[in-house]
């Protein structure tokens, strides 16, 4: 249940939602004018869905203002990342991953949300401009679950010790921590044991983009579409707010002394050679940490127990409890998480961050003494019961957490640059005939 690496599912915005959302018209294309454009393992990537992810793209960098590259640079990066995506939701039908129809329905609202909309305001804004909302639902799924397999895989590939949590309390960078940085970056990839002739010319291709941003005054965004190795390549290389100790070693050497709307020469990291744009900074105080103090009951599916038969139990079991009958006992005896189940249930004190999104929002919106109802995570499905809430100074315990988690993130960066080129290596990926937007 403990999400290490605090990842948050990537957040939407109505106009570029708008431009994410397939036209019926497409959709209704005859079936026997389709084709197969690549192969990708045991599936395949139509024709079809190349055009229609292209025209997302093409609306996307419209929305934003930018100058959209023309189709011989901007294709064959749309059916890489069509590729890759195809290759993760495999994966994720493989390790049974989902998203619920709950994480759906919480992840629509806090998009309306933050549009200043209700959800029938939302979704009528989408009817108007003659978007299909059944087809956003599945759009803003597939991209949560992309996200969901991201976290899943590329977390358990990274270790962070108790010496580097040390050393970097005693770093600067542990003040640097505070502030935050609006950053771009175009990635120029080198493979995994790389000779020297490859890493030099890999070199000579970032020069060759750092000096066309350079002396050309060219856009940053329009070029890190057109030439970035990177997975936020179509994003215009957007790594969006960062603390500085979360970026790989290599970056945060170089943007520490860089002003709003420099450009880095390039730096060598692991996985390539990174020129980064500093946008924009802001922060540097210490905040006060909002504590809850938690217990909860986890009851998962299993190879006796069907999803379905889990929801009826755990509903059962919300009304044993509403009845009065001992949260502690019952969580004791049925508890399937059995390190808070020993102890009653009890998670202690919690900080924002630490739990999956899914316990963290019903947390937030139970009462204190109040149970919540039964709700679905990854994990399975819990009752939770807040007992307390309170500020707490950062203490050792708290920033030690937020050390691990900062280094977590900056190793994140980086490992999943590695694990998407080896996913991509170890696939069977075919491209059939020439690519004709």
């Amino acid at each position: 249940m403990i999400n290490s690496n605090f990842m948050k599912i990537r957040q939407f915005g109505l106009a570029s939602l708008a431009s994410l959302i397939l036209s019926s018209q497409l959709h209704a294309a005859p079936l026997h004018l389709d084709k197969v454009v690549a192969i990708v393992n045991d599936d395949i990537v139509l024709e079809s869905e190349f055009k229609q992810r292209l025209q997302i793209i093409r609306d996307q960098l419209s929305a934003r203002n930018q100058r959209i590259p023309p189709d011989n640079i901007l294709a064959p990066q749309v059916l890489d990342r069509l590729v890759l995506d195809n290759l993760m939701l495999q994966l994720a039908e493989k390790q049974g991953l989902k998203v619920t129809d709950r994480q759906l329905n919480d992840a629509i609202n806090n998009i309306a949300s933050r549009n200043g909309m209700s959800l029938v305001q939302f979704r009528q804004a989408l009817i108007a401009e003659g978007q299909d909302y059944a087809t956003a639902r599945e759009q803003i799924r597939r991209e949560m679950l992309i996200a969901q397999v991201q976290q899943s895989n590329v977390s358990r590939r990274i270790r962070v010790s108790d010496q580097e949590i040390k050393n970097f309390l005693k770093s600067d960078a542990a003040l640097a921590n505070q502030s935050e940085l609006l950053l771009s970056i175009i990635l120029t990839s080198i493979p995994e044991q790389a000779s020297s002739e490859q890493i030099q010319a890999a070199e000579a291709k970032a020069n060759s983009i750092y000096q066309t941003l350079i002396n050309n005054n060219a856009d940053f965004a329009e070029t890190a579409i057109a030439t970035s190795s990177a997975p936020n390549a179509l994003n215009g290389g957007d790594l969006g707010w960062r603390k500085m100790a979360e970026l790989p070693e290599a970056l945060a050497a170089v943007v520490g002394n860089m002003k709003p709307g420099d450009i880095s020469k390039p730096v060598k990291a692991a996985s390539g050679f990174y020129i980064t744009q500093l946008r924009d900074k802001r922060g540097g105080a210490v905040q006060l940490v909002n504590q809850t103090k938690v217990r909860h009951i986890l009851l998962k599916p299993s190879e006796i127990r069907s999803p379905a038969q889990t929801q009826r139990l755990i509903e059962r079991l919300h009304t044993r409890l509403q009845e009065g009958e001992s949260f502690a006992e019952l969580a004791k005896e049925l508890s399937d998480d059995p390190a808070s189940g020993s102890e009653g249930g009890d998670l202690s004190w919690t900080s924002p961050g630490q739990m999956v999104p899914e316990f963290e929002q019903e947390m937030e919106r139970t009462p204190i003494g109040e149970l919540s109802a039964p709700f679905e995570s990854r994990f399975g499905w819990h009752i939770l019961q807040v007992q307390d809430r309170r500020t707490q100074d950062m203490g050792d315990q708290v920033m030690e957490s937020q050390a691990r988690s900062t280094i977590s993130k900056r190793k994140f960066s980086e490992e999943l640059v590695n694990w998407l080129r080896e996913m991509r290596s170890a696939a069977y990926v075919e491209i059939k005939d020439e690519i004709k937007p």
